[in-house]
């Protein structure tokens, strides 16, 4: 019973991956759109891909799941778990769109906070 939502989120996180790597392969490096974004740059298809290839020469992706993983990781509670899951979600296309150096950070805190297990008070 107690790994059922690990098990979930791994399962969420493996779908996340996939959607990430058929964005990059299948919109960014696809020698179809890169033709099909040459001749007719307005296409909003084409809007798109160069949005998300600022957002990939900024980091934009890869700062802000370092901010979100740090964050939490500090947070106490379910709302750090939260934040943390949230950092992941950002981290695993940064990771897969050319940000490793920073995304990299971002997956092994957001991890860490993930399997964290809460802390217990002590009765007195």
């Amino acid at each position: 019973m107690r790994r059922k939502p690990v098990i979930l989120l791994l399962i969420c996180l493996s779908l996340w991956l996939a959607a990430c790597l058929a964005l990059r392969y299948g919109f960014m490096q696809d020698s179809r759109w890169v033709g099909a974004c040459a001749d007719d740059p307005l296409r909003w298809e084409c809007q798109v891909r160069s949005v998300l290839g600022l957002t990939i020469h900024f980091r934009i992706l890869a700062w802000a799941a370092l901010i979100t993983a740090v964050l939490g990781f500090l947070l106490p509670g379910v709302a750090g778990r939260r934040v943390a899951l949230l950092g992941m979600l950002f981290a695993l296309p940064a990771l897969i769109l050319y940000t490793a150096s920073l995304a990299v950070f971002a997956v092994v805190l957001s991890a860490l906070r993930l399997v964290r297990a809460p802390r217990q008070i002590a009765a007195r």
